[in-house]
C-alpha cells in the first residue's frame, strides 16, 4: 500500500469481504488451511500499532518472519519499517487483512485500547492468532466478546501482561494458596501513573493533520473529532475516547498477580473516589474500592471475601507496621500490600521482590512446591510456541484469554466507577450480566462537560443509561464488533 493511498471506509466497505461493519465468517474448515505452516517452520507474524510498544513485542518475536506492519501513522512508525524493510506497510489493518490473509499467521495488536478489540476480532476470524497489549480492550463488553470469539475460533492469544509469565506471579500464587499469611481479606495495589497529561479539556481548535496519519482510521470507533496533537501519540492515554487512564494503563500489570492468587473473579460492587475529572479525560488520582465474594478454596486455603483498594497518581496505602525503615513499599512507584490473617506480602509488579512480614516470622518459612507452570522464554515468545504447536497437545500462553478476558473486565469495570462516583453511593455489580443492579429508572448522574469553547459545567444525565453506554459504547457508523 502507497503511503498516500487512504481509502474511505465506505470505498472499503463497498470492495473488502472483511470490513469493519461486520467481518466475513469463514467456516472453520477453511480457516484451517489459511496460512498455517508445519510446527518447526516460523510464524508469520503481522503488526498493527508499531510505533511504540508494538516494536518491543515484535523484536522479541525477531527469529519469526514479520511480513507486514500497519500503522496509522507512519512517521511514528518509521523506525519499525526500517528494521524489518521487506515487511509489506499498510494504514489500514482492514486492507491489511485482505490483501496477506494467506500469508498470516498471528497478529500482534499495540494500538490506543479503543481499538484493541476491532483488530482483534477481524484477526481472529480469519483463523489468526492474536497478541494484544495491556489493557485487552477498552470496555466490559468487548473483554466479553473476544473471550467468546477466542472459544469459537479456538485460537492462540495472548495479552501483553508480559509479568504474568514471571517466576514471581507463580512464587507469590504458590505462597498464598500454601496458607503462608493466612486468609486475605484485604488487599492494597497503588501505582504513580498517570505520566500523561489528564483532567484535560478538549482542545478549543484543531491542527492540520500530516501527510503522515490517517485520522479517520486513528479515531477508528470513537467519535470523530478535529485532529490534534495533544491525542497522538501516546497521549491518547488520559483520553476516555480512546484510553483508560492510569487504572486501565497499569492494573493489568499491578493487580496480576492479586487477581491470579485470590482467584479472583467478578466484583460484587466497587465504588471510588478522585480528583477533579470531567467526561473527556480521567483524572490526575483516583482511588477505587472493590469487593470480591467468597471463592471456591485452593487446596487448604479459604479463599474468603476481600477488600481490593486501588490507588493512582501517587496516593499511597498505609505502610505496615512491620516494614523496616528505609524499605521502599513495593517497588517504589507500583506495589502491592496483601493483608494476611498470619501476615503481609508486599510485592511491586507482578510479585517482584516480594518480602514477608513481619521478616523475623517468616525467616525460616520454607518455600511450598512448585504447581504452576514456569516460563522459561519471553512472553512473547511463549506465545508463538503454542502458536506452532499442534491443537490436540497445545499448552495455552500464560495470558491467554480465558485468564486475561476476566482480569482485563475487573480493570476496566473500575472506571465505570470514577466516571460514576457523582451518585455518591457504591455500586453493585452483576458480573454476569455486566450491569448495575441497584440504579434506578429515575436515578440522575451529574457530569462535568469537556466541550471544546465552553466553560466546564456539570450536565445532568440518566445513570442508567450513562452506565450502559460505558459497559457497552456505541461505535461510530461504519464499525461494529459483530461475530
Amino acid at each position: 500500500m502507497e503511503k498516500g493511498n487512504n481509502f474511505s471506509r465506505r470505498d472499503f466497505i463497498g470492495v473488502s469481504a472483511v470490513s469493519a461493519a461486520g467481518f466475513t465468517i469463514l467456516p472453520s474448515q477453511v480457516i484451517g488451511g489459511l496460512g498455517h505452516k508445519a510446527p518447526s517452520d516460523k510464524l508469520n507474524i503481522a503488526g498493527i500499532g508499531v510505533g511504540s510498544k508494538g516494536q518491543v513485542n515484535l523484536r522479541n518475536m525477531n527469529s519469526e518472519n514479520i511480513v507486514a506492519l500497519c500503522d496509522i501513522d507512519w512517521t511514528y512508525a518509521a523506525k519499525t519499517f526500517e528494521t524489518y524493510p521487506t515487511a509489506k506497510r499498510f494504514m489500514d489493518f482492514r486492507i491489511m487483512l485482505e490483501q496477506m490473509n494467506k500469508e498470516i499467521d498471528a497478529v500482534v495488536i499495540a494500538t490506543p485500547d479503543h481499538t484493541h478489540a476491532v483488530c482483534a476480532l477481524a484477526a481472529m476470524q480469519l483463523g489468526k492468532h492474536v497478541y494484544v497489549q495491556k489493557p485487552l480492550t477498552h470496555t466490559v463488553y468487548e473483554s466479553r466478546v473476544l473471550l467468546e470469539a477466542s472459544r469459537k475460533y479456538k485460537i492462540v492469544t495472548q495479552m501483553g501482561n508480559e509479568g504474568h509469565s514471571s517466576d514471581s506471579v507463580a512464587d507469590v500464587c504458590e505462597l498464598i494458596w500454601s496458607g503462608a499469611i493466612g486468609e486475605v481479606k484485604r488487599v492494597d495495589a497503588f501505582t504513580d501513573r498517570p505520566i500523561w497529561p489528564q483532567g484535560l479539556t478538549r482542545p478549543e481548535k484543531g491542527m492540520w493533520v500530516p501527510d503522515t496519519i490517517n485520522w479517520d482510521l486513528f479515531i477508528g470507533p470513537a467519535p470523530m473529532r478535529p485532529y490534534h496533537s495533544t491525542y497522538h501519540p501516546w497521549n491518547w492515554r488520559g483520553w476516555w475516547d480512546f484510553g483508560t487512564g492510569a487504572l486501565g494503563d497499569m492494573a493489568c500489570h499491578v493487580l496480576d498477580v492479586v487477581f491470579a492468587s485470590l482467584k479472583l473473579g467478578h466484583p460484587s460492587s466497587v465504588e471510588a473516589s478522585s480528583s477533579a475529572f470531567n467526561n473527556e479525560s480521567a483524572p490526575n488520582t483516583s482511588m477505587i474500592r472493590y469487593k470480591f465474594p467468597e471463592r471456591e478454596r485452593v487446596g487448604k486455603q479459604k479463599m474468603p471475601a476481600v477488600k481490593v483498594t486501588w490507588y493512582d497518581g501517587g496516593l499511597l496505602p498505609s505502610r505496615p507496621g512491620s516494614l523496616p525503615d528505609g524499605i521502599e513499599l513495593g517497588q517504589g512507584k507500583n506495589g502491592v500490600v496483601f493483608h494476611g490473617t498470619k501476615g503481609k506480602l508486599i510485592c511491586g509488579n507482578y510479585g517482584e521482590k516480594y518480602r514477608l512480614l513481619p521478616e523475623d516470622k517468616f525467616s525460616k518459612l520454607v518455600k511450598p512446591p512448585k504447581t504452576v507452570r514456569r516460563v522459561s522464554v519471553k512472553h512473547e515468545m511463549d506465545f508463538v510456541r503454542a502458536c506452532k504447536e499442534s491443537p490436540e497437545n497445545r499448552i495455552l500462553p500464560a495470558s491467554n484469554f480465558e485468564y486475561a478476558c476476566p482480569l482485563n473486565e475487573m480493570v476496566v469495570m473500575g472506571n465505570l466507577a470514577v466516571r460514576m462516583q457523582g451518585l455518591k453511593k457504591k455500586l453493585k455489580w452483576d458480573g454476569e450480566n455486566m450491569t448495575f443492579t441497584n440504579l434506578a429508572d429515575d436515578d440522575k448522574i451529574s457530569v462535568v462537560n469537556g466541550i471544546p469553547g465552553a466553560e466546564p459545567k456539570k450536565i445532568e444525565l440518566n445513570a442508567k443509561q450513562f452506565a450502559a453506554e460505558l459497559v457497552k459504547t456505541n461505535y461510530r457508523e461504519g464499525w461494529s464488533l459483530k461475530f
